[in-house]
């Protein structure tokens, strides 16, 4: 049985869990919380980053949610999530890219250490200045969001894909955190309201953290 070691908050894990669960492939949750630096997690993965998902029967151990990504797209044959043509499958890694990367970096990370990290680890008020900011770019990712949408029925073509996963996992989080605001954004509502009504996504949207506690229109599909 595969076992995922993950933290509920970081869309990295999310990603992993969606693409897991699409793909009907099993596996256990692990709790990590990264800021504890345990030795038992630094020795599965020296980064000390999350996910990182193992095979103890198989003596397999993945780290990074893109190499995990590509390691069950070449290995199970199920619901392909990098498809299509080669350059529709270059068009897929490169939105992937831009929501690990730019979102995360714009949007999800600031936000985490704003709202999360200061709260729990650091003990310190969020600094206003840096959530207007993450919020302010949040609406310029929407807006290429209602942008794809307007042009292809999913974010990199003509169905479900890796893209969609990464950008729903990002957007997840930081929707959570309260840094997302859906007004003007029609075509990514409707968007993210049909991965909120799949199976896959049911279960990062029933998690809540202990002292962290979403909006109210986080769970509801209809919102």
């Amino acid at each position: 049985m595969w076992q995922l070691y993950q933290f509920p908050l970081c869309p990295f894990s999310r990603k992993v869990r969606l693409l897991l669960s699409e793909k009907g492939i099993g596996y256990e949750l692990w709790r990590e919380n990264p800021w504890e630096e345990r030795d038992e997690f630094l020795a599965r993965n020296p980064a000390g980053r999350t996910p990182v998902i193992e095979n103890p029967e198989r003596g397999i151990t993945l780290v990074d949610s893109r190499a995990i990504c590509e390691y069950f797209e070449e290995t199970v044959d199920k619901a392909p999530m990098i498809n299509g043509t080669a350059a529709n499958r270059a068009e897929i890694r490169r939105l992937v890219a831009l929501f690990d990367e730019n979102f995360f970096g714009d949007v999800t990370g600031p936000l985490l250490h704003e709202r999360m990290k200061k709260r729990i680890i650091l003990r310190q008020p969020p600094d206003s200045r840096v959530l207007r900011e993450s919020m302010k770019l949040a609406d310029a990712h929407l807006d290429y969001i209602d942008y794809l949408i307007d042009h292809r029925p999913w974010l990199a073509g003509a169905t479900m894909s890796l893209a969609d996963l990464a950008a729903a996992a990002q957007l997840s989080v930081a929707d959570y955190l309260g840094g997302i605001d859906w007004s003007g954004h029609e075509q990514a509502r409707s968007w993210y309201s049909v991965f909120k009504s799949r199976p896959s996504f049911r279960p990062l949207l029933s998690e809540r953290m202990d002292v962290i506690h979403p909006p109210s229109h986080y769970a509801d599909v209809n919102a």
